[in-house]
């Protein structure tokens, strides 16, 4: 009886631990609750590609020719300042045959997709233009600066809506001066001589004067000096460097006629081909550049007259009735300019700079 009992409990126990097994065999996996969001979350979007290149760029002046040399600082801080990204395939001396009516033209079509243009070279192209060349109206570098600063957004608007391409920055050059073979101390001193002029206004002076305009190009000048062509040159002191006027003239007189400008420009196409963050990197270290340009144009044009004077060019001190009198014999070209061939904007920017300078 005792062995009966033994088998019957074992069988229980054989059962209960079967009946587990197949309990826990038919359990199914119970999956873990998951949160949906509320909202939906915005893609990231990828980081905006940054613009690479090597742009040519252009300058019809010397390698030392200030201007020249600021054009390869530009590029020189850009590169620095992109990671070699960006710079300047810079041509000089004119090695890319170009005048500055054609660099108008060319920056506009992006042929040259960067240049340095004189603005009374162009003036031919672009009317507005002119308004740098108006005889006498400035008196000093400060004068001049202040005067920049009110036309050049009426540049910065023709440039880009009439020849597509942005004004990078604005390179004042020193006063322009005439360059001789006899002194020149009085109006009457000027009288017949043959002149080299660069703009319209220029030679306007000269046929006033009683003298002779010769719109001569720069390449132009020393030959024509050297030969008899023209007896006198109507330029500021980088120009007479680059010139080497001292083997060809004698005297230097400082009148401040006018103060040419460079313009520096990039093919609008082309500065809208770049990321936003170079677009502005390349405009800060244009305005900082030009900055820069306007704090050293005084030393500049110390050094390079006393450069001519230890080579022989004496320099004139004409009495202060001279410029009286040159501001006065030249009254009519501002004048008939203003009301006869230039745009409207340019008596705006005329009027404003009298205004601010109380004259």
């Amino acid at each position: 009886m005792s062995r009966k009992k033994s088998l019957w409990g074992l069988l229980v126990v054989g059962l209960l631990v079967f009946a587990l097994v197949l309990a826990g065999c038919a359990e199914e996996p119970v999956d873990e609750p998951v949160d949906e969001p509320d909202e939906e979350v915005d893609e990231v979007e990828p980081d905006e590609d940054l613009y690479e290149g090597e742009l040519l760029a252009n300058s019809v002046w010397p390698e030392d020719n200030h201007q020249t040399r600021a054009l390869y600082e530009l590029s020189n801080r850009i590169e620095e300042a992109t990671d070699g990204r960006v710079a300047f395939n810079i041509q000089s001396g004119g090695a890319l045959g170009y005048t500055d009516p054609e660099l108008l033209t060319g920056v506009r079509d992006g042929i040259v997709p960067v240049s340095a243009i004189m603005a009374s070279g162009a003036a031919g192209e672009e009317p507005l233009f002119d308004v740098t060349t108006l005889p006498f109206l400035l008196r000093d570098y400060d004068e001049a600066r202040l005067f920049s600063e009110i036309y050049k957004p009426y540049f910065e608007d023709v440039l880009e809506n009439k020849w597509n391409q942005k004004l990078l920055l604005v390179s004042p050059w020193p006063g322009a001066g005439i360059w001789t073979q006899h002194p020149v101390e009085s109006v009457e001193d000027m009288e017949g001589l043959e002149t080299r002029t660069y703009d319209r206004n220029g030679a306007l002076v000269m046929e006033a004067v009683g003298g002779t305009p010769h719109p001569l190009p720069f390449s132009e000048v020393y030959s024509s000096l050297a030969t008899g062509v023209i007896d006198s040159v109507i330029t500021s002191t980088p120009t007479a460097v680059d010139a080497k006027f001292w083997e060809v003239l004698d005297y230097y007189t400082p009148m401040f006629m006018t103060l040419g400008m460079e313009l520096f420009v990039i093919n609008m196409d082309e500065f809208e081909a770049m990321d936003s963050a170079t677009q502005d990197t390349i405009i800060a270290l244009s305005e900082e550049l030009e900055d820069d340009l306007w704090d050293q144009i005084s030393e500049i044009d110390r050094e390079n007259e006393q450069i001519t004077v230890e080579n022989g060019i004496e320099v004139v001190d004409p009495p202060e009735q001279y410029f009286e009198d040159i501001a006065e014999v030249t009254r009519d070209i501002r004048e008939e300019w203003l009301e006869e061939d230039a745009p409207p904007e340019a008596q705006e920017i005329v009027d404003e700079f009298h205004e601010q300078v109380d004259r």
